[in-house]
Parts: C-alpha cells; sequence; structure tokens
C-alpha cells in the first residue's frame, strides 16, 4: 500500500529521535507502563489462540509477549523502522494506518490502539480510526484503545526538576488549556485526553461495556523524579513496588485517573 498520511514530525521523532523499541524497558516508569499494561490486557483478553490486529503497534513490544501468550498477533504501524524491528517477535507486520485497515469485516477477536488515538490530533481522525476498529472487530470483539492523560506534562516536568523556569511553565500551561502537543520540542504532535472524553470518544463509536483505567496509577510520577534526579536504577525496588500497588488500589475511584500518565480503555463490539 502507499505511504500512510502522517505528520511529518511524528515520522521523524519515531525514525531519528526516539527509538521506541526501549522505552518500556530502560526507566522505571516506562516499566511500570508495561508491568500495568500486560495485566490489564490479560485481565479482558479472550484465550489464546484469539487472532489480534495490533495498530499501531511500534517496534513490537507488545506483540511480542502475546506471541509468547500463544495469540495470533497481526501488526500494523505507519513507521517502517518499526516494522523491521517488530519482525522480531513472532507477528505479521503491515505498513498501514489505523484510519484504513486492509483487514475484512469481523475479522479479529481484539484490536489493540495503544498510541494512535493520541497521534491522531483531530477528532475526525480518531473516529475514523475506531470506526475502523468497529468494522474489523467480530461482534463481542473487545477493543482496547490508549491515551495520554490530559495532566501528564505537568506530573512529568515536575519530576524533571524544571517546570518552575518559565518557558516550561508556557508551553506545559498551553498543554493543559489546548489538550495538543504541537511537536516542536521534545516529545512529539499528541492528542492529551481526559478519562472521561476517552471513554466518550469510544462509547460514541459504539462500543458497549466501555471502562477506562489509569495504567501507571497516581505515583508515577514520584518514581521518575527519584530516578532522573539520583541517576540511580529504580526498575526493581521497594519504591517501584509501591507505585504499582497505588495503580492497583487506585482503579476503584476515577477522580485518580488525573494522576496517571497514559489511559487505557477497553470497551467490546455489541453482539
Amino acid at each position: 500500500m502507499t505511504s500512510p498520511e502522517l505528520a511529518p514530525e511524528i515520522v521523524r521523532f519515531y525514525t531519528e529521535t526516539i527509538d521506541e523499541a526501549d522505552r518500556l524497558t530502560t526507566t522505571a516508569d516506562g516499566r511500570l507502563e508495561m508491568v500495568r499494561t500486560q495485566e490489564l490486557l490479560r485481565r479482558h483478553l479472550p484465550p489464546p489462540p484469539a487472532r489480534i490486529l495490533d495498530v499501531g503497534g511500534g517496534p513490537g513490544a507488545h506483540a511480542r509477549w502475546l506471541v509468547a501468550d500463544g495469540y495470533s498477533v497481526h501488526l500494523i504501524d505507519p513507521i517502517p523502522r518499526h516494522l523491521e524491528q517488530a519482525q522480531a517477535t513472532g507477528a505479521s507486520t503491515e505498513l498501514g494506518d489505523a484510519r484504513r485497515l486492509s483487514a475484512a469485516d469481523a475479522s479479529y477477536d481484539v484490536v489493540l490502539m495503544l498510541g494512535p488515538l493520541y497521534h491522531l490530533i483531530e477528532r475526525a481522525d480518531r473516529d475514523q480510526a475506531l470506526a475502523e476498529a468497529y468494522r474489523v472487530l467480530k461482534p463481542g470483539g473487545l477493543l482496547a484503545a490508549a491515551g495520554i492523560n490530559r495532566y501528564a506534562s505537568l506530573f512529568e516536568h515536575t519530576a524533571f526538576a524544571h517546570l518552575h523556569k518559565e518557558p516550561m511553565q508556557k508551553s506545559i500551561s498551553h498543554i493543559l488549556a489546548t489538550q495538543i502537543h504541537d511537536g516542536k520540542k521534545a516529545f512529539t504532535a499528541a492528542y492529551f485526553h481526559t478519562g472521561q472524553q476517552l471513554a466518550a470518544e469510544i462509547t460514541a463509536a459504539g462500543f458497549d461495556n466501555t471502562q477506562v483505567y489509569g495504567i501507571e496509577g497516581p505515583a508515577w510520577s514520584m518514581l521518575a523524579a527519584a530516578e532522573r534526579n539520583t541517576g540511580s536504577d529504580h526498575r526493581d525496588t521497594p519504591l517501584f513496588q509501591s507505585a504499582l500497588t497505588a495503580a492497583r488500589i487506585a482503579e476503584p475511584y476515577p477522580e485518580l485517573l488525573a494522576a496517571s500518565s497514559h489511559l487505557l480503555t477497553t470497551a467490546q463490539r455489541p453482539t
């Protein structure tokens, strides 16, 4: 197929700036995101060998463990570099766009969208991606979609200990007000959801049984601050275990969603 229509700053970010293959393994808050995403997905996934479409699956961080669990995984991503890396996971791969899936109607048991919704800035594009997920899911099939929390940048840049600097205050205040990162510095172009907004978009697309979880929970920025400001590895420490426990304990309290870095929504295509 032709190359997906993707903002050039997103292509540059994932091709030249960051190695997405390392993001969930090299820092304590990245590992927290991985561990929590795994446990939340395993709670909702049908048993293997269900067919999973991993849309925007990047270099295959989640495809790898899903294949190891016995699932049949097909990974789609718009970045050629990611597809090269994902070939080692055991998943089949395809260059593609979340808004125009090549899969047949009602052909998958699960659709994962653990990145596309926050890189589609316009609501119409997110709606189109969700409509495509709905189309390719079997009746009763599971959608799991991630978003970046609206307030994540506030907590993150406090953890980096530079929020008190005036240029950073202006930047983060703009993100909070608009819910959009323009991609000009550091992170790439992205839309930041509240939990309520993310659930509303998915429900509006026709899905049922929508639930929203805070992936990293309310203590992730404490973990990030400890690691970034001491220079020590906190991926296997009592502080990591406490942050993980906090994420689990916080689940019944929707007001704590606003403190997480990423949100995970699960929903079903009606039968």
